[in-house]
Parts: structure tokens; sequence; C-alpha cells
């Protein structure tokens, strides 16, 4: 695959790849999602997110196994490698976190930072792949991937600073280990049988290389706005990310 990309590098460093996939694959692989409703998946459903995904290998049918063998190859890796300049990637071969992610009406992801260091490997997360793959998606239903700026004096989303919409075979690569906060806060008003489809992919490096910042095991999130002074939210996100958040 030869990629024509666009690099970006505010409010982090991030890349915009467009028709990502050869059309067929990307069709292939669209109509290969099981059911929204199938028992399969595993269900994200609270206050700071809504949404399903599947990241075992011997549940995904023929082309998306395919397509992750690819990802993980080292010939897919030379390449992220060099759209990214960065020199030393690792596929993480056990999908953690990654796979099929699928949200319907009301899905949401708060804004977040994620972990930055594999809990199995050991390893530093260094960037994220996420080809889209919502079909006739209506950009008014929302699903917009958000990157916000960071506020350095409380560790927390300072703003809003760019929306990416989730167009279809649309391929987006960004570095998370900027303070690289992102999600999907604002909760889909897609019609029912509507779903926002993506597959990601995650690769690592050494700890202390390519810039390397706090170490964590798992995300940091955000309230809305409108949670800030939730103290179950908050409480939610202190358990689950392990902080503080004060």
């Amino acid at each position: 695959m030869n990629f024509d990309f666009k690099k970006y590098n505010f409010p982090f460093d991030h890349y915009i790849i467009e028709n990502f996939l050869p059309e067929d694959i990307a069709h292939s692989i669209t109509n290969e999602f099981i059911d929204y409703e199938n028992d399969n998946w595993f269900v994200y459903k609270n206050q700071i997110e809504n949404k399903k995904a599947l990241q075992t290998w011997g549940k995904f049918s023929k082309e998306t196994y395919k397509i992750f063998q690819y990802f993980c190859s080292p010939q897919f890796v030379d390449v992220i490698k060099g759209i990214s300049g960065i020199d030393t990637l690792y596929p993480d071969y056990g999908l953690h976190g990654g796979g099929w992610h699928m949200h319907g009406t009301g899905g949401n992801l708060n804004v977040h930072k994620d972990y930055s260091v594999h809990p199995k490997l050991g390893l530093q997360r260094k960037l994220n792949l996420i080809v889209y793959l919502c079909k006739d998606w209506n950009p008014e239903w929302g699903g917009a991937l958000e990157f916000w700026s960071h506020n350095e004096e409380t560790n927390k989303p300072l703003r809003l600073e760019k929306s990416i919409d989730c167009m279809y075979n649309r391929a987006v690569l960004f570095d998370t280990t900027q303070n690289s906060w992102h999600g999907l806060p604002t909760p889909l008003t897609c019609p029912k049988g509507q779903y926002r489809k993506s597959i990601a992919m995650y690769y690592m490096t050494d700890l202390g290389c390519n810039g390397v910042g706090e170490k964590r095991d798992r995300a940091l999130f955000a309230p809305r706005k409108d949670q800030e002074n939730d103290v179950d939210v908050i409480d939610l996100i202190q358990k689950r990310s392990r902080v503080n958040y004060a």
C-alpha cells in the first residue's frame, strides 16, 4: 500500500490519510462487523463511555483477521515508521484496546489520554492508528474525533482545537505521548441501525525514547463540562484511571 498523507503538528503530531484501504477490503471489513447486539462484544457503558469493542483474534472474520496481520507485519510497521519518522516501533500483537470499535445511538467516549505504558509488555505506547468504516455516515449525527490542547498547570484538557470527521475509509494516525487529549465526548444522534465503526491498531516504542512522558497503565479521562461537578463521574474517573482527580 502507498499512502498520500497530510501531517499536522497541533495540538499534537497527527496524520490524516484518505482512502486508506483498497475499496474492496474496506467494504469487506465493514460488512464483517458483527451485529451490534451480538454477545461477543465487550460493552463499555457508563458516564464516561458508551461503546462496544472486540479485540479477540479468533472472533474476527477473514478480511479483518488479515488486515490486523498486515498491520502487525514488518512491512507495514516500516510504512508507519516512514510516515511518523519514528525509528523504533513495535506492533501490539495482542490488540490491547484495539480491534473493532462500534458506537450506536448515544455512543460517546469522554476526552482522555491513553495509557502510556503497556500493562503486559512494559513498553511505551506511542502511536494510535484508527480507520473509520462508517458507510453513509452523516456528520450531523456527530462522531468526529476531537483533539484538545493541554493545560500544563492542571494536567487536564484545555480547549477543543480540532475535530476530524469519521469519513469512510479515512485513517488517523497520532502520537499519544504529547499530552494527547482526544475523544468523542458528545453522544451520537445517529438513527437506530446506523453505527460509527472503526478499527484500531496501536504501536509502541521503548521506554525513554521519542518524547516519553508520564507513566500510566490506564487511560486518564476528563469529565465533560456538564459533568465537572458530578461527584459520581469524578469518582468513576478516579477509580478507572487510578488518580486523584482534583
